[in-house]
């Protein structure tokens, strides 16, 4: 049990000695430097160069050939332990700026340091020394040439299809480079795969590679174009028979079942793309109102004939014509006493001036026959008439219950009286005799 008992003592002993070391180390570190944290050294090595503003050598004519035999540089930085290791090498960002550079040649470029986060200018730590201050840049004139772009085609369209031209975005390119890569430049070729049994137009965006008079492939890496990438589409087309249809508007008593109808001619071959035509199967050519033919034998009407934008019209015909009949059709005016009011005025009466109306209406022979006038109601609504009185000529619907399919042609009104209603005898004060 001793024995356990200092073993223990110990233990905490030894812990105290480490934490008081680390303090004091600690210590040391922060103050022990004339009153100041201590100074430590840390080496950074092998950050790449970055070349900025290329751009401005293309714009004066210019290009860099090769980024010179010094392409990494070796730091060494003095500061407190704590600031040096907050330096992350992967933030140490060094560049060299080429738009001071005007002529061709090998030309030296200042190199400029940012040891990393743009919210800590790290003026507390000092570059003690750099393994090259300057970078060594070849720069030479930029050559150009102007070269046709074309494309190459796989894959295959599907069976009743056919494909057009193919359609390039631009069908030259300009490259740019070191007269000796650009000089054997012949043309750019990009290639559009359409797949297997392609049924619809194909677009996609292509990057273009460049070969030599020999249809040999150049090194794409030393030429320079001034867009790399281009549009290609091909159009794949199908030819289909459209059929011609008219929208007929229906009405009561006028439906397309009692109809006769044909459309000449009453198709047409169409072209164009399939992804346009793909479910078009059909033309409406206009609208044909079946009011319009009550009380005629038949009728005539001429249609354009409009296809789909960018379609052609194979068959040469440009306009339809409708013949259209009914099947059975009769007409009839039928007389009717019945009148009834909508929104009658209170404490008014209401008279219809007249003891019948003649209405005209129309449907198949068996329905129209069926129709008597106790099967037409006029229906007269006074909703405009609340504080009126005299004698007035009001709209009039007509309402047919039947068990047939039964319209009504014409507007229709009625002349109507409306009154003060008069109190009743019962309702007037006796007179209050006389003493």
């Amino acid at each position: 049990m001793e024995n356990e008992k200092i073993r223990s003592r110990k233990g905490i002993y030894i812990l105290l000695s480490v934490l008081i070391a680390i303090a004091f180390w600690i210590y040391v570190d922060e103050f022990g430097h004339n009153g100041g944290a201590s100074l430590v050294e840390q080496e950074i090595t092998g950050i790449p160069v970055e070349y900025v503003n290329e751009q401005t050598l293309s714009d004066r004519g210019l290009m860099l050939v090769e980024n010179g035999t010094s392409t990494t540089v070796d730091l060494l930085l003095e500061g407190t332990r704590r600031r040096v290791t907050e330096i992350d090498r992967e933030d140490v960002r060094i560049t060299a700026n080429l738009s001071s550079i005007t002529a061709p040649g090998v030309q030296s470029v200042l190199l400029n340091i940012d040891l990393g986060d743009p919210d800590d200018n790290y003026s507390d730590i000092v570059i003690k020394k750099k393994s090259i201050s300057r970078a060594n840049v070849n720069v030479t004139e930029l050559a150009s040439k102007t070269v046709e772009v074309r494309c190459e085609l796989v894959g295959n369209v599907a069976e009743n299809f056919s494909a057009g031209q193919v359609e390039l975005s631009q069908e030259t390119i300009d490259v740019r480079g070191q007269a000796e890569d650009v000089l054997p430049v012949s043309y750019a070729k990009v290639t559009l795969n359409i797949g297997k049994d392609a049924e619809e137009t194909v677009s996609q965006t292509l990057t273009c590679r460049f070969y030599d008079e020999n249809d040999r492939l150049l090194d794409s890496e030393k030429i320079l174009p001034v867009t790399d990438r281009i549009q290609a589409t091909l159009p794949v087309y199908v030819t289909k028979e459209v059929q011609l249809a008219v929208a007929f508007k229906e009405t009561p008593g006028a439906n397309t079942d009692n109809l006769q109808f044909s459309i000449s001619p009453s198709s047409i071959i169409v072209s164009g793309e399939a992804g346009k035509l793909r479910n078009v199967n059909m033309i409406v050519l206009g609208e044909f109102d079946l009011l319009d033919l009550v009380g005629n034998d038949s009728a005539s009407h001429s249609y354009p004939i409009l296809i789909p934008d960018g379609c052609q019209n194979l068959s040469g015909v440009t306009r339809a014509s409708l013949e259209v009949k009914f099947k059975d059709m009769q007409t009839a005016t039928v007389e009717t006493s019945l009148f009834q009011y909508q929104n009658q005025p209170e404490n008014k009466t209401v008279e219809v001036l007249a003891d019948s109306l003649k209405v005209k209406i129309f449907g198949t022979s068996e329905d129209v026959a069926a129709v008597t006038g106790e099967n037409i109601t006029v229906s007269v609504d006074l909703s405009d008439y609340s504080s009126a009185a005299g004698t007035y000529i009001v709209p009039a619907v007509i309402e047919v219950v039947t068990d047939g399919d039964i319209g009504v042609t014409g507007t229709y009104e009625v002349q109507v009286k409306i009154s003060e209603e008069l109190p009743n005898e019962e309702e007037v004060p006796s007179a209050v005799p006389e003493e």
